[in-house]
Formats: C-alpha cells, sequence, structure tokens
C-alpha cells in the first residue's frame, strides 16, 4: 500500500489492490467479462450488521454444506463463522463506512473514506447469488452487494457478471 497512488478522490486515501497479481492464466477470463458487461454500475452500501450477518451466514452455509459434515458440526461452525464475521464487523466499524462500488468491464472499485480497493476480474472467482443481494467472492475475502442498492436494470447487469465470471472459469 503506497500513499503516491490515489484514486479520482485525493481526499479518500491510500489505493489498495486486492491481490499482488496472480499467474498470467488468471486474467485470462477478464477478457471475456469486458466483453459481455457494457454497464457501468455505480452505487453506494452501507451496511447493517443484521444485513451484513445474514450475508455471512448463508455463504457460510454454502461453504460448510460442501465439506458434508454432520448436523451438529454444520450448526456449530456456522454459528461461530457468523459470530466471528460480526464481531469483526463491529470491530472494523463497516456500519459506519459509506462504500462506493464501481463495477464495469474492467473490474471492481470500491472507495470510502479509509481509501479505494481495485478488484480486477481475474481475481473474482464467483459472483453468488443469496436472498440479501449478491456475494462477489474473490481471492482474498467476498464483498457483499445488498439487492437494495440496485436497480432491477442493475441487478440484471449483475446477473451478466455472473454469467461471465462462471464462463470464464
Amino acid at each position: 500500500m503506497t500513499r503516491s497512488n490515489y484514486g479520482k478522490h485525493g481526499d479518500q486515501g491510500p489505493m489498495r489492490r486486492e491481490s499482488a497479481g496472480g499467474p498470467a492464466g488468471r486474467t485470462a477470463g477478464a477478457g471475456s467479462v469486458a466483453a459481455t458487461a457494457q454497464d457501468q454500475l455505480s452505487f453506494s452500501v452501507r451496511y447493517t450488521l443484521l444485513e451484513y450477518t445474514s450475508f455471512m451466514w448463508q455463504h457460510a452455509g454454502f461453504l460448510i454444506r460442501r465439506r458434508r459434515i454432520g448436523r451438529l458440526a454444520t450448526w456449530w461452525l456456522l454459528c461461530k463463522s457468523t459470530a466471528a464475521a460480526a464481531l469483526h464487523f463491529v470491530l472494523q466499524g463497516r456500519g459506519r463506512h459509506v462504500y462506493d462500488f464501481t463495477i464495469d468491464a474492467h473490474g471492481i472499485i470500491r472507495s470510502s473514506g479509509t481509501g479505494v480497493t481495485l478488484v480486477p476480474w481475474g481475481d473474482v472467482s464467483a459472483i453468488r447469488r443469496y436472498s440479501c443481494g449478491y456475494m462477489l467472492v474473490l481471492a482474498r475475502g467476498t464483498l457483499p452487494i445488498p439487492f437494495r442498492c440496485l436497480s432491477a436494470s442493475q441487478a440484471g447487469a449483475m446477473d451478466c457478471f455472473a454469467v461471465a465470471v462462471r464462463a470464464a472459469r
């Protein structure tokens, strides 16, 4: 993270890149996303604790069910991982920040008062749709996007991005 790289809003802090770059083969999928998606989505998100834990509960449920462990162990891991996510939400002050997203053919830009994060499409491994919104699964972490922040046309564009990411993998 360098202080010399600032985004379009110089007062928003340093620009971060989610990954330091991967193998050359990983970025090949970005071309198909660029060819498929013509829209640029711009929206703002201010997460609530209930909304964030709902995303984490559903995403953890998906990951844990794939492991095919017992019912008691599944319930325990779901509760433990969701509680840890809620604790991190509170400790990191995620509910106090407004995040501005721009999603286009080149990738995802998330900016807030603490800085700017750039995520190229090569680092997006999946876009999952849950009952409360979309979950962008990245090489390192996730980005939840609630439905309440998207218009109907933006949700359709997100579906197109999801299809393109799935086809690129």
